[in-house]
């Protein structure tokens, strides 16, 4: 029982650990679309240099559940716990490498303006927010549900990815002289894009945690009509 007692503490301290490296990864995304609108370049710079503090804290519950498992060697739902805590802190570290990508090419267009006022891009990235905040959520309560509506709402930031493109591919070809800073707009919707790709990855494993099933949700994978490439993930780092 005294064991028992001691490894419910760690996994406790584990699920807080987690819960405030979420908390840096939101406020990563919202400082990263309030930077966009407004073209915040010292907000821009503050992103792009806070993403250590992330790093750091997916080291520290790394070495948690590494040492979790070295020591109380946990089975059944334990063992699922803290597999699925390793898991979902890598998908919170490249959701915030993707916010601070977004900040250093906020910064290369420092002394730039924006080709057109942006409107889907800032709406895409308040999706994929939405969709991480939710899929944060459904871990912290162990929503099955919940974990499964952040899966669906993927095709949402999936439509606009393919929406922007096309709009800015059409801008570009008006506009020969744009195609720096076209590049540049569909980057970060390309990040944006991903970043609702791993909102999606921590939700499937909210609901492994729950079932003991590890299911692919994301819409598009279920689409017959879904056209591989058109929005592929760029490799992960």
């Amino acid at each position: 029982m005294v064991l028992r007692h001691y490894f419910d503490k760690e996994l406790e301290v584990l699920h807080t650990d987690l819960i405030k490296m979420a908390s840096l990864v939101e406020e990563s995304i919202e400082n990263t679309i309030i930077a966009l609108k407004k073209h915040d370049i010292a907000l821009a710079k503050k992103i792009y240099f806070n993403d250590d503090a992330i790093d750091e804290y997916e080291r520290k519950i790394e070495k948690t559940c590494l040492n979790l498992i070295a020591r109380q060697q946990p089975l059944a739902k334990d063992l699922r716990t803290i597999g699925t805590a390793l898991k979902i802190i890598t998908d919170l570290e490249r959701i915030a490498d993707q916010s601070s990508d977004i900040a250093e090419i906020i910064l290369s267009m420092a002394k730039e303006k924006y080709i057109k006022p942006l409107i889907d891009l800032p709406k895409m990235a308040e999706c994929a927010k939405s969709m991480v905040v939710r899929a944060i959520d459904a871990y912290i309560r162990q929503d099955e549900d919940l974990a499964r509506e952040v899966c669906k709402a993927d095709d949402e930031v999936d439509n606009l990815f393919v929406k922007i493109k096309l709009e800015l591919i059409s801008v570009m070809k008006n506009d020969p002289v744009a195609i720096d800073q076209v590049i540049n707009l569909v980057q970060i919707a390309k990040y944006l894009e991903r970043m609702g790709d791993h909102a999606t990855n921590i939700a499937e494993w909210v609901v492994f945690n729950v079932t003991g099933e590890h299911e692919h949700l994301s819409p598009h994978l279920l689409d017959q009509d879904f056209i591989p490439g058109i929005t592929d993930a760029d490799e992960d780092k």
